[in-house]
């Protein structure tokens, strides 16, 4: 892919100079700015690699390539016949087809006669994308197969517009690439990932404020005033696939939520201040131009605040090198700057998913068959269904899901009743709300509150007037909108039940994403026959379970941080005493000659669980090969012995 800055020129010099300073120990590579994504491929056949970009195409491409580790096998498609996805997109006889979003907006075919694509592409483009789209919608292709379509379409579409090199503008006679015929290629390089990778789309400060005790980072910002989601807006626009309205010769769309502080004279200072100050590994590179907003002297007294005895390495390689560029008259320079962070503290948390273990992420990262709740609720076991639920029983009359939070575990259970439990009646009153209306009314609703506040990521005030609007008057839908646009996309009341959760700015809003895992759970959720209760768990008359019924208990771990069990969110603190009142409850159970599973950790960043594992002794324990997390108040890396206790 043709991309601005693209560093695959300079990759061997990006190897080198880290190679002076690595002792041998280092498993995670931090990529904080992928961009195209091929500093991250680089490194994956040697580190963990965790990749992130503000542009969504970018992480769609890092998420079906450096996110799968090996070659999807499209059982469902075989199904239908189709053995090669790639070749069947871009063979299917078109004659017929009338092309559409892509075929109108960007081709000269379109109203604006735009010539970006030819007819034929933008008509393939069309086809293919909507194709996508159709078999993720109806659970045809698992999320790693459509994100290595969808990334194989991204990867390929460069090669047939007729640009200079960015979408900024296209150009007036046709290029000879554009009569090309649409190429999908495999993705190369997924057996050669070591590790299970991890790939974000975030703003690259809020992502280096989570990460700790990380090994390497490496930082390539932008460095000019070009935004880059503006020079890629049809990549950016393909990707997310909203379609929306477009404006000016180039027909761009609203991008202002993507736009980097880096990229702009007024605040790039402050927003590299901002970066290093809160940049915790064990070695850090920085690439930067002799020709950027930050002049390089400034740029390397900066960072020297935060190096280790204030030492900074700098190399310097001319670009006429690699680009034969040159500005009056005068070479210009690619800076990599390597320091060593004086506030770093190695992690003894740190745990890296090793080589043999790479099999293990489809059913780990990626859960095939799952239905996903609509809300990110802490603690949520969505990442570990596929090792939970095959302890479950057979044959459930009632299965109660005792401390439910976001329903991830009920609402995959097969049972004559799912009976959700929690104390936090506004998360139950959303369900209930979800189980009343047809999702279609349920999406109105929502887009309505979208419209009327003028919602984005970047839109404080707007968030600021529902927040107060909701605390005046709850309803359900404004407390999940509300929700979908919070910092973290979490729930958080004060104690006197008023949401005080803080905007989350440039990253949380209602997504494609959202929107598809809240369409599937509501569909699941009138299809089963579902009870939504609100009580405190030893208030819970269990007359009515028989020995068929099943109970699965989610508590609040006596030993994590999580806010759902700090007492200070309008809810219960969960302390010893609820501790034990929950193994009685259990025991009790027991000897009703019910079954139960209950979800906990023992050891958490070195606090063990005394009271737990005293408990336990006495029934069946199953560790987990999984490492408990949440970013909201552990270390994105945080490591656990979480396990999973049963009485049978």
């Amino acid at each position: 892919m043709r991309f601005i800055g693209s560093k695959r020129n300079l990759l061997d010099n990006i190897d080198k100079v880290l190679e002076n300073h690595l002792d041998g120990t280092e498993k995670v590579f931090v990529d904080l700015f992928g961009g195209s994504n091929v500093v991250g491929e680089y490194f994956s056949d040697r580190y963990q690699v965790i990749s992130n970009d503000i542009m969504y195409f970018s992480f769609v491409m890092a998420r079906g390539s450096l996110g799968i580790s090996s070659h999807p096998t499209f059982e469902g498609l075989k199904n239908l016949g189709i053995k090669d996805p790639l070749k069947y997109l871009t063979s299917v006889d078109l004659k017929e087809y009338k092309g559409g979003y892509v075929t109108e907006s960007f081709s000269p075919v379109g109203s604006a006669q735009r010539m970006y694509f030819t007819e034929e592409n933008s008509k393939r483009i069309d086809y293919i994308r909507d194709k996508i789209e159709e078999w993720n919608k109806n659970k045809i292709i698992s999320k790693n197969e459509y994100f290595y379509l969808l990334n194989s379409l991204l990867q390929a579409i460069p090669s047939i517009s007729n640009i200079t090199g960015t979408y900024d503008a296209y150009l007036k006679k046709w290029d000879k690439r554009a009569f090309k015929n649409l190429l999908l290629e495999e993705v190369g390089n997924l057996d050669k990932h070591k590790y299970i990778n991890e790939e974000y789309n975030i703003d690259s400060i809020e992502l280096i404020k989570s990460l700790k005790g990380v090994d390497i980072v490496y930082i390539d910002p932008p460095y000019n005033t070009r935004q880059y989601p503006s020079n890629y807006h049809i990549l950016e626009n393909i990707a997310y696939w909203n379609k929306p309205k477009l404006t000016g010769v180039t027909g761009k769309f609203n991008l202002d939520n993507e736009k980097s502080d880096f990229a702009s004279k007024r605040k790039a200072k402050e927003a590299m201040n901002k970066l290093l100050s809160h940049t915790n590994a064990k070695h850090v590179l920085i690439s930067y131009s002799t020709d950027g907003i930050i002049d390089k002297d400034e740029l390397i007294h900066m960072i020297e605040k935060y190096a280790k005895g204030n030492k900074v390495e700098v190399n310097e390689i001319e670009y006429r090198k690699y680009k034969s560029k040159i500005y009056n008259n005068k070479a210009v320079y690619e800076l990599l700057i390597y320091y060593q962070p004086k506030s770093y503290i190695e992690s003894s948390d740190v745990a890296v998913l090793a080589l043999e273990e790479k099999k293990k992420k489809d059913d780990l990262i990626a859960p095939k068959g799952f239905i996903k709740s609509p809300f990110n609720y802490i603690g949520g076991k969505y990442k570990l269904l596929p090792q939970i639920t095959p302890f479950f029983p057979k044959r459930i009359t009632t299965f109660l899901d005792m401390f439910s939070g976001g329903a991830n575990v009920g609402i995959n259970v097969d049972a004559d009743k799912i009976w959700f439990n929690d104390i936090n009646t506004k998360i139950n009153e959303i369900f209930r709300y979800f189980q009343e209306e047809p999702v279609d009314e349920i999406l109105n609703d929502i887009y309505n509150v979208i419209n009327e506040y003028n919602l984005s990521k970047t839109n404080e005030k707007g968030f600021k007037q529902l927040r107060s609007d909701y605390n005046c008057n709850p309803s359900p839908v404004l407390l999940y909108v509300l929700v979908s646009y919070s910092f973290n996309y979490q729930f958080r009341f004060n104690n006197e039940m008023k949401y005080n959760n803080p905007f989350g700015k440039n990253r949380s809003h209602f997504s494609e994403i959202m929107k598809d895992n809240l369409v599937d759970f509501v569909k699941r959720l009138h299809e089963i026959n579902a009870l939504f209760t609100d009580k405190y768990f030893t208030k819970l008359n269990l007359d009515e379970l028989d020995s068929n019924s099943f109970i699965y208990a989610d508590p609040p771990y006596l030993i994590t941080t999580g806010s759902y069990n700090d007492g200070n969110r309008g809810f219960v603190n969960w302390t010893d005493k609820q501790e034990k009142e929950l193994y009685d409850f259990l025991d009790a159970s027991d000897s009703r000659g019910i079954k139960f599973a209950m979800s906990n950790v023992l050891v958490h960043k070195g606090k063990e669980n005394k009271l737990l594992k005293q408990w336990s002794s006495k029934y069946n324990i199953h560790h987990l090969d999984y490492s408990y997390k949440n970013a909201s108040h552990n270390t994105i890396r945080g490591n656990s012995d979480e396990v999973l206790i049963t009485n049978y």
